[in-house]
């Protein structure tokens, strides 16, 4: 990297993509993804896009439009959900496609992990030579607008290793959650705790528990439910239990390595791989989690992705002031 490849700025990722690359990275704060990607693929570059693709319906939409070019123009788009490429989570999922625990009747997803009070730690108070809008952006992980918060940013792995499991997208949810422990301006406006309640389409309900709380007791995997046994996973093996019983301890390369090799093969090979659709409905799915648990409302998939106008995006991309971005409260916050 050389001064003359360095770029700052909101159009930064103009200049990066005309650079001449062949291939493009998109891990900036999410927000920013759904305007990056479709500029990479109109600019006929192959894509890894971090999780989570956007922090809101309108954001998603434009992502899944730009995965029409991409198939369009032949090229790759992977996206960062790693997890599907652990060998424990590969093993155990086709087996349940395959039918050993039966049909599946009910599951549930729990993420817990600390408050993130260390993350950036020297960034937690605004200097005074920082706007408010370059104060959120260097503490994006606690502005919903930037990171989608949580339950959206990173435990998307956990709802998108589900989606994998039952082949399908939630049909309906509703959600709740608020923060407690974690409530300082330093801290943004996301929560610190999410659970919801997710329908799929043959009636199986899987409960989600999510938390960013220190010293809540840690854990971390996906269970499901079938008429013929039962699988649990973690982000290191997994187990079936029943007639079909079996385990895997995932003993592989990294799965973080694989993602990369993967894509590198697809484009070398002239095969282009296409994740976009999946990883747009997983984002989704967190997406409805949370604004079901901001407003207390019940969320249906069909209404969120084809009707909802939410646009987390401020009114300027500019350094600048910043119009107060408060805490959502249940059954005041307008679902919209």
């Amino acid at each position: 990297m050389t001064p003359e490849t360095t770029f700052v700025g909101f159009d930064a990722y103009r200049k990066v993509i005309d650079s001449g690359v062949d291939m493009v990275i998109l891990t900036t704060p999410p927000n920013f993804r759904p305007q990056h990607l479709r500029y990479a693929v109109e600019a006929g570059k192959h894509v890894f896009i971090e999780k989570p693709v956007a922090v809101d319906p309108v954001g998603i939409r434009a992502i899944l439009e730009s995965v029409k070019i991409a198939k369009q123009k032949g090229l790759t788009l992977v996206a960062g959900t790693q997890m599907r490429r652990l060998s424990s989570n590969r093993e155990i999922i086709k087996r349940i496609h395959d039918g050993a625990i039966g049909d599946i009747t009910g599951g549930q997803c729990f993420r817990s992990g600390s408050g993130m009070r260390t993350w950036r730690s020297e960034e937690k108070v605004k200097k005074k030579e920082w706007t408010e809008m370059e104060y959120q952006i260097r503490r994006w992980l606690m502005w919903s607008w930037l990171s989608g918060d949580f339950v959206v940013e990173m435990h998307v792995h956990n709802l998108d290793v589900m989606n994998w499991i039952m082949n399908a997208h939630p049909v309906k949810c509703i959600g709740l959650g608020g923060r407690q422990a974690r409530i300082g301006i330093e801290y943004g406006n996301i929560y610190d705790h999410i659970s919801v309640e997710y329908e799929y389409p043959n009636d199986a309900r899987v409960e989600y528990m999510g938390t960013q709380i220190d010293n809540y007791a840690y854990r971390s995997n996906q269970r499901v439910q079938g008429t013929k046994g039962s699988a649990e996973l973690d982000f290191s093996k997994g187990v079936i239990k029943g007639q079909h019983a079996f385990s895997s301890d995932g003993k592989s390369s990294n799965p973080s390595v694989i993602q990369y090799q993967e894509m590198i093969d697809s484009i070398r090979q002239s095969k282009a791989i296409n994740e976009g659709q999946q990883i747009a409905e997983t984002t989704l799915t967190a997406i409805m989690g949370r604004m079901s648990a901001y407003t207390g409302q019940l969320v249906e998939w069909d209404w969120a992705m084809n009707e909802s106008q939410l646009d987390l995006s401020p009114p300027k991309m500019e350094f600048g002031d910043l119009s107060n971005m408060e805490v959502a409260i249940p059954g005041q916050t307008t679902l919209f």
